[in-house]
């Protein structure tokens, strides 16, 4: 199956993008449950990458973004949270990755990171933890194609939204300034967080707990739930 491509979005482009973070989905059957949110509703999906030493946790390299890849024709939102990050850009983008997102916090040479990510034919993303200021990436804003903000500490699931990433967010949609920037979500979203994070400016949200936690019966509500609550038309889904 060919997958769309994914397009830069105008900031006044007020439709919700809902992208599953597959960290809370059923790791003993990965394939079928991507399937299940790609048939659900989800806009994207989302690859949460971890090494045990940026962040304290592990989950998988490129070789299971490969092996998922057949199994939707969804764009694959892959967020690395792995320090250093540059030897592994080709190969996450080989194994189907569609855009790419790189932290701020994770290496001294960023710029060359997401020029290399632009290189390889993919949208580059830069993300930030909640205690990094949003003028940390204002430098970046030309060079991307999206902006993640951490709305938890990185490493695990089903963590508690943190308030104050709010400012973070509208900081960071006022010095976009009317560039085609997605700014995404990632932490704590639920029907209602997710009204927050739209109201400040976010335009896409990983949800994981809040799509997952059930079984695939319920995905398409909670998907529809999520993009409601974000402002979108939940009977679109």
């Amino acid at each position: 199956m060919a997958r769309p491509a994914m397009r830069k979005r105008n900031p006044t482009v007020t439709s919700p993008i809902i992208s599953p973070s597959i960290l809370s989905a059923d790791f003993a059957q990965l394939g079928a449950e991507v399937r299940a949110v790609s048939d659900a509703g989800a806009d994207w999906i989302h690859l949460d990458v971890m090494d045990g030493h940026f962040v304290p946790n592990i989950t998988f390299g490129p070789a299971v973004v490969k092996a998922l890849r057949p199994h939707s024709t969804k764009p694959f939102d892959v967020h690395l949270m792995i320090a250093p990050a540059d030897p592994y850009l080709a190969a996450f983008a080989e194994a189907g990755a569609d855009t790419i997102s790189v932290h701020v916090e994770a290496g001294p040479h960023i710029h060359r990171s997401l020029q290399t990510i632009r290189d390889l034919g993919k949208r580059a993303g830069i993300a930030l933890n909640p205690g990094t200021p949003a003028s940390a990436v204002e430098p970046l804003l030309d060079l991307v194609d999206l902006v993640l903000v951490m709305t938890v500490n990185p490493g695990f699931g089903g963590q508690s939204f943190i308030p104050s990433t709010l400012e973070t967010i509208a900081r960071i949609r006022a010095m976009a300034a009317g560039r085609p920037l997605d700014i995404e979500v990632d932490g704590g979203i639920t029907p209602d967080t997710v009204a927050l994070a739209a109201r400040a400016g976010a335009n896409a949200f990983v949800a994981g707990n809040a799509v997952f936690k059930g079984g695939p019966a319920g995905y398409a509500d909670r998907i529809a739930a999520i993009r409601a609550g974000a402002g979108g038309d939940a009977a679109s889904c």
